[in-house]
């Protein structure tokens, strides 16, 4: 074979791929996708509550609002440990003291500078109730004590991985199930999945708990509903189609 011969026959060749790229490179991947988001959920009863008591005590001294503020948690948090509170659910989680000014309007001529006339003694619990048979009671009782403002009261289960589980199963449910009415719609069908990934995973939200003075006026129980949960999961997957 001649020079001549070879070079046309490489022509000939090099005009054969860029007609056809697929004989050019037989590992590109072509394939045709379908990408479905789906969110799955599922619930679960809490199991246990998580309060915010604050006690919170004004006087002329900051002295004698520590005094006052300290002998109110000390009744309430013997009270919580006889309840059947553990030490590790009990933890301090804010404490502050504060001046109190007194100001003065002024129509004419210069403003008086503010007064001081006291200070202001926060101290913050926070408490995991397990037993949540015993919640009401616990709120009214630490209202009894002292208890005179707060944050709010939230629901959760204290190992929520089955439920998590159980919500993602539900999501790749429900994209197995999108995947197929899409694709039943289009006249195709479903191949190998090429990938999955978790994009959300919404923890339940707290509920808010009644203000603390409704508590005051009434010596029973502070009536609950603690309700359900609810996970939520999001997943995202791809599949080839089919064709």
């Amino acid at each position: 074979m001649n020079f001549a011969t070879i070079f046309a026959l490489g022509t000939a060749l090099t005009v054969l791929f860029a007609a056809n790229p697929a004989l050019a490179d037989d590992d590109d991947d072509d394939s045709a996708l379908i990408s479905v988001s789906a969110t799955g959920s599922a619930t679960s009863t809490p199991d246990i509550a998580r309060l915010n008591l604050s006690v919170q005590r004004e006087a002329k001294t900051a002295r004698s609002a520590l005094d006052a503020n300290n002998k109110a948690m000390t009744e309430i948090l013997k009270s919580l440990r006889e309840s059947g509170i553990e030490e590790r659910d009990l933890q301090t989680s804010n404490f502050n003291i504060q001046p109190r000014y007194q100001h003065f309007k002024s129509s004419s001529g210069p403003r008086k500078p503010p007064k001081l006339v006291g200070y202001i003694v926060t101290n913050s619990l926070m408490v995991r109730v397990r037993d949540l048979k015993k919640l009401g009671a616990i709120l009214d009782k630490s209202v009894s004590l002292g208890v005179n403002s707060g944050g709010g009261i939230a629901f959760s289960t204290e190992h929520p991985a089955p439920v998590i589980e159980q919500a993602r199963t539900n999501a790749m449910v429900n994209a197995i199930g999108k995947a197929k009415t899409l694709t039943e719609a289009a006249g195709v069908k479903l191949g190998r999945i090429v990938e999955i990934s978790e994009t959300n995973r919404q923890p339940p939200r707290p509920r808010a708990m009644a203000r603390m003075e409704s508590a005051m006026a009434s010596d029973a129980a502070v009536p609950i509903a603690s309700g359900e949960n609810s996970y939520s999961v999001t997943i995202n997957v791809k599949w080839e189609l089919d064709q």
